[in-house]
């Protein structure tokens, strides 16, 4: 009789670098092959050798486009892995454009860190090159929602809307018999450009892994402290920095201050998005409002015909380096968009190290701030952070505005997981810090009664 087992080799005790393996006697199937970031132990463990051949893998699966679930693709195929790669029409186009930024940029921090010496390497490498990445996309497999996909004999996958970013899935995997559902991140009824979540499948399920990112706590509306933040540093003369995840976040953020301006709630400031990864993006939204993507709202589908509703009056992009400079030391009120999210690497850290010095600023965080990163370091109130080799000193307004968050919290997760009455096999908690994971499976097992298992790094289960 043939095992099967799952593996998690990242996306638990942290909510990065998420990758499960699902095993069978003669088939070896990953399910997000996503990069470490934040603490520096963390993003060490890029650097490790992968716990087996990349190319013993026959296949994977992306849920979506962010870093950490498919930032690590081109270091297994540059390391062997020869297989293909099944993700979403919508996610893949975005992918593409992700993992040729992530190799840029760190080519470029290497180049960086060579020239200023404050690597303790010698000759600074990047974890892949952008040469990797091209022939990542090359082995893409995109598929459509809902249209079950076989991978191999017996072996298939259904992508389900998971309403978290543009091509977002909730992965369901017919493994020999055994049914497993991925989540993924989880996505809102509240998001105001996608469709929410599809339910939960129904029926028996062998294993649930469920991501708990805001698995300890219930998102706030908070729409007005971005109102007031951005109120208030105006009248000082200063600026707004946001550091923004260029995929998907970019856009949320740009319809709220779309509105804003509109409902003449903040002036209507020159708006630049500083991120060739979020300029990219954008169009990739664009166009999938103009093709009528399901994953998109019928009433934009309607309206996106007669207006750009990105554009809140006055956007600019920065497309070049030289125009990404001419930001760092804004000489009249501006708001600033700039990857990354948490501000651990690309343009966004030299606004930080230009502007975190000037008390007239504003920091805007927008949602969550991982472990380790800049961004979780400025929410807790460091007097000064390191970038570039040196330290640089806080003096300019932090604001943290979780509520504008695109994953679900606690209670949104046990809403859709209960639209499937009957309790499967195994739910597996993950993608969360270990405080999130335990509340989110004690908060399943009281509310729903199913049995819940918050997996330990490398930990392996029989399903």
């Amino acid at each position: 009789m043939s095992t099967h087992t799952i593996t998690f080799l990242g996306g638990v005790e942290s909510v990065t670098g998420s990758r499960f393996l699902l095993e069978t006697d003669n088939f070896k199937l990953l399910v997000e092959a996503g990069m470490f970031q934040g603490l520096k132990e963390l993003r060490l463990k890029n650097w490790e050798p992968f716990p087996i051949n990349p190319a013993e893998i026959n296949a994977i699966i992306i849920t979506h486009a962010h870093l950490d679930h498919s930032g690590y693709l081109p270091r297994l195929v540059r390391d062997g892995f020869n297989g293909k790669i099944y993700l979403t029409q919508d996610t893949a186009k975005l992918v593409e454009i992700v993992l040729r930024d992530s190799a840029r940029i760190q080519m470029e921090d290497a180049k960086y860190a060579e020239k200023k010496g404050y690597s303790k390497h010698e000759k600074p490498e990047a974890l892949y090159n952008l040469e990797d990445a091209n022939k990542t996309i090359t082995k893409f497999a995109p598929i459509k929602f809902h249209e079950q996909v076989e991978i191999a004999p017996s072996i298939s996958a259904t992508f389900h809307r998971s309403g978290h970013i543009l091509g977002s899935s909730v992965v369901e995997v017919l493994l020999d018999g055994k049914r497993i559902v991925f989540s993924g991140d989880l996505g809102r009824s509240q998001h105001p450009l996608l469709n929410p979540p599809d339910p939960m499948v129904s029926g028996a399920v062998d294993a649930v892994i469920m991501e708990s990112t805001y698995g300890d706590r219930k998102h706030e509306d908070t729409q007005f402290l971005l109102e007031q933040t951005i109120n208030k540093c105006v009248q000082r003369n200063g600026s707004i920095l946001i550091p923004a995840f260029a995929v998907d976040r970019t856009e949320v953020i740009l319809m709220i201050l779309k509105r804003l301006v509109k409902e003449n709630k903040i002036p209507n400031l020159p708006i630049f998005v500083d991120s060739p990864m979020a300029l990219a993006s954008l169009n990739i939204y664009k166009m999938a409002m103009q093709n009528g993507s399901t994953d998109i709202k019928q009433e934009l589908l309607d309206s996106v015909k007669f207006d750009d509703p990105f554009n809140p009056g006055n956007l600019k992009g920065a497309e070049t380096v030289e125009e990404s400079k001419a930001l760092n030391d804004p000489s009249k009120s501006c708001i600033i968009i700039s990857a990354s999210g948490m501000g651990s690497g690309g343009r966004v850290v030299h606004h930080l190290e230009n502007m975190l010095p000037h008390s007239e600023h504003a920091v805007i965080l927008i949602g969550y701030q991982a472990e380790g990163t800049r961004g979780r370091a400025l929410v807790e109130g460091v007097k000064s952070v390191k970038m570039h080799g040196k330290q640089v000193s806080v003096f300019a307004e932090i604001v943290q505005i979780q509520g504008l968050s695109v994953h679900a919290d606690a209670d949104e997760v046990c809403e859709w997981l209960g639209t499937n009455k009957t309790a499967p096999t195994h739910t597996f908690i993950v993608h969360g810090e270990p405080a999130s994971s335990a509340a989110m499976a004690e908060k399943i097992n009281s509310q729903l009664g199913w049995n819940t298992v918050v997996p330990k790094l490398n930990q392996k289960f029989y399903l």
